[in-house]
């Protein structure tokens, strides 16, 4: 992909979840921040702007698979890449 086909735009939506099918390992190396309500938010596991929710990792439980588990919050989303290419 050429440099002028990259978009600064994240995408709609995105997943750090590689068993995901919004899982884009190529948009998560860029580096993708996300601000929830006006937060920045470091523990975001999915978010879809269009239908404004986030899924965040709740660091004290698990589920019964060993993963962390998730909580579904809604609300805006406006993701945005740190590293601007």
């Amino acid at each position: 992909m050429s440099e002028d086909q990259i978009s600064n735009v994240p995408p709609n939506q995105l997943s750090i979840d590689p068993r995901s099918p919004v899982y884009d390992e190529e948009v998560l190396s860029r580096d993708v921040g996300i601000r929830f309500n006006g937060v920045e938010k470091t523990n975001v596991v999915e978010y879809n702007v269009a239908e404004g929710w986030v899924r965040v990792e709740v660091p004290t439980a698990k589920d019964r698979r060993g993963n962390p588990m998730v909580v579904k919050l809604s609300g805006a989303v406006e993701p945005y890449f740190r590293l601007a290419k």
